[in-house]
């Protein structure tokens, strides 16, 4: 597990599907909702909860992979709600050190199949970030944690 790296997607609750998952980033936390991941009937979309946000993560490992190419910025969603998303926005310009920051955009959750979020990610165009909602690290690191948190939230939790 990464050390030193302040950025953590967890499950809180297994009990709802409103403030059931937690971002936290830097010293700021946010309670999110698993509630579009309940409804999202696409073909990518696995069945159960934990397997879901393991596919949402695993989307986040395949953008952050793709910075350490040739750097660039990569928008991650990690909390869907009717009139709006936030998301993390990775940059790199070096494909080796990133800079993660939470935001929030304008682009309603319901708009966004969870499994498959590429296409709206494209679209991020009025990223507006949040104060104190940020990190820098290595994309290796980030890439680590990541994968951390995958496990964390495949796993029965409380």
């Amino acid at each position: 597990m990464p050390a030193g790296i302040a950025l953590h997607f967890d499950r809180v609750s297994t009990k709802g599907s409103h403030d059931d998952l937690r971002l936290r980033i830097g010293p700021y936390q946010q309670k999110c909702d698993s509630y579009y991941f309940g409804l999202d009937e696409a073909p990518t979309a696995p069945g159960g909860l934990g397997a879901r946000l393991a596919r949402l993560l695993d989307q986040w490992s395949s953008q952050i992979a793709g910075l350490g190419v040739a750097g660039g910025t990569a928008y991650l969603p990690f909390d869907f709600s009717d009139q709006c998303t936030a998301w993390l926005r990775v940059s790199s310009e070096d494909g080796q050190a990133a800079e993660v920051q939470a935001g929030w955009t304008l682009i309603e959750g319901w708009s966004i199949t969870p499994s498959d979020y590429l296409a709206a990610a494209a679209q991020v165009r009025d990223f507006d970030p949040i104060p104190g909602a940020r990190i820098q690290c290595s994309l290796g690191d980030l890439a680590a944690r990541v994968d951390a948190d995958r496990s964390t939230l495949v796993a029965p939790g409380p």
